[in-house]
């Protein structure tokens, strides 16, 4: 048996934060589209510039009585970089990344006849970031550098698993199972933290990995409404939140929708927390559409950062499928956002 998983790395809207920041506004960088939800060929996305850097785990296993006895990598199994544009005015250089050793665990035969398997892929740009570090050498002038660790456990039946299972703390990483459809996703990025700290023993290739707080994908419909509201006319205000801050308040008046950008929201409801909610979710449509009473009280479990816009960026009909949608997830046992 085969299964190849992959996760793509990007740059979301509004990431970068410091005097950094001030590049991507000017637009002498720039922030990334969000990749596809699924995808059929990886060169072709690479191209096009649809992600920084992937880590791509391919690996096969051969099955004898109901259980995998042997399991290799597969040659495909690498990271594959993208690049970095910088543009001044109408002048504009591209730098190729610059990838990192690939880093494997050997392979974890368990007692369930399954084998699992681990792949840390990463690198840097080629264009310099000068910035005081708050370690030695004080001063660095090479990238930061990013990874993610990815584990595939293969299981005798032809069934697979995906794992994120640490991370650079930017920029946000989407991570494919082995239908190459979107599973899950990091939900926080830091690039001040990452900025300071991600090159030598502070990373995989040194002494340590950083935890990915991984969240749930949201849902395809989700991902269109954010489109519509960071591409609008009119740009919704970005606020942040610290951990434990509360967005909304159930049964306070509100108009406003809410896009989460970065981090995890627990979602309330008579006092039971019934989800906890990661990047890109929609928030707020149903006091919008019915009787402007917030529906639930929603409180950062991490720090995050929200674009707040008015009700009516967004057509009622397509804020209505969304909140159809959160009723149906919320019979199953899911949340029913504000």
């Amino acid at each position: 048996m085969r299964a190849t998983i992959t996760s793509l790395s990007w740059i979301p809207s509004e990431a970068v934060t410091g005097m950094s920041k001030g590049a991507f506004e000017l637009g002498v960088s720039h922030y990334d589209e969000p990749p596809p939800d699924s995808f059929e060929d990886l060169e072709e996305l690479r191209a096009g510039d649809r992600f920084r850097f992937a880590n791509v785990l391919a690996a096969s296993g051969r099955v004898e009585d109901g259980r995998i006895v042997r399991a290799v990598y597969q040659p495909h199994s690498t990271v594959v970089m993208g690049s970095t544009t910088v543009r001044v005015g109408r002048l504009g250089a591209t730098f190729a990344a610059v990838p990192l050793p690939v880093l494997r665990g050997e392979p974890e035969f368990r007692p369930d006849g399954s084998v699992r398997l681990t792949q840390t892929c990463g690198g840097r740009t080629a264009v310099p970031i000068p910035r005081a570090v708050p370690h030695p050498p004080f001063l660095k002038m090479q990238a930061p550098w990013v990874w993610t660790t990815l584990g595939l456990t293969l299981r005798p039946d032809g069934t697979s698993e995906t794992e994120l299972i640490g991370a650079s703390t930017f920029p946000r990483h989407w991570v494919y199972d082995a239908s190459r459809t979107l599973a899950f996703k990091s939900g926080l990025t830091d690039y001040a933290g990452w900025a300071a700290h991600s090159f030598g023993a502070r990373t995989p290739w040194g002494d340590e990995d950083s935890p990915a707080l991984v969240t749930e994908a949201e849902s395809a419909s989700e991902r269109v409404l954010s489109k519509l509201l960071m591409s609008g006319a009119s740009r919704p205000r970005i606020t942040s939140l610290r951990a434990g801050e509360t967005l909304t308040r159930q049964g306070d008046a509100g108009d406003e929708l809410y896009l989460l950008l970065d981090g995890v929201l627990a979602v309330d409801v008579d006092g039971d927390e019934l989800a906890q909610l990661g990047p890109g979710a929609i928030l707020g449509e149903r006091a919008v559409l019915e009787h402007g009473l917030r529906t639930s009280t929603l409180t950062a479990v991490t720090p995050v950062r929200v674009a707040v816009a008015p009700g009516d960026t967004i057509d009622r009909a397509r804020l209505a499928m969304l909140a159809d949608s959160h009723r149906r997830e919320d019979r199953a046992g899911r949340a029913e956002p504000a």
